[in-house]
C-alpha cells in the first residue's frame, strides 16, 4: 500500500489550502483515515479524523477553520484548511487504517507535505 500526498505549499496568513492524500495498491478496505502534522521541535499532533462512516473529529486547535472528507471510491481523504495561521506551519501527514481480509487492521503514513503560512 502506497499513501500519496499533495497540496502543500506556501500561503499568506488568512489563506487557504487543500491537502489531498490518495492510497492505492492492495486495498481491501480501509478504516479510519486522518492527518497528522509536526511542527519543528514538537510532536506529530493529530489534526482530524474521519471514519468509513464519515463521523468526524477535530484538534480544537482547527475546528471551524479545518474539514476534512473522504471519497471511499477513490480511497482519498481531503484536509481543506481556511483562515490559515502561522502556527499552523507544519509538515502535514496523511494516515489511513487498512483492514484486511482477516479483519486485521494496519496503519500506514504519507511521506509528509510541508505547509508554511507566513506573510
Amino acid at each position: 500500500v502506497q499513501l500519496q500526498a499533495s497540496g502543500g505549499g506556501l500561503v499568506q496568513p488568512g489563506g487557504s489550502l487543500r491537502l489531498s492524500c490518495a492510497a492505492s495498491g492492495s486495498i481491501f478496505g480501509i478504516n479510519t483515515m486522518g492527518w497528522y502534522r509536526q511542527a519543528p521541535g514538537k510532536q506529530r499532533e493529530l489534526v482530524a479524523l474521519i471514519s468509513r462512516g464519515v463521523s468526524t473529529n477535530y484538534a480544537d486547535s482547527v475546528k471551524g477553520r479545518f474539514t476534512i472528507s473522504r471519497d471511499n471510491a477513490k480511497n482519498t481523504v481531503y484536509l481543506q484548511m481556511n483562515s490559515l495561521k502561522p502556527e499552523d506551519t507544519a509538515v502535514y501527514y496523511c494516515n489511513v487504517r487498512i483492514v484486511s481480509p482477516d479483519w486485521d487492521q494496519f496503519d500506514y503514513w504519507g511521506q509528509g507535505t510541508l505547509v508554511t503560512v507566513s506573510s
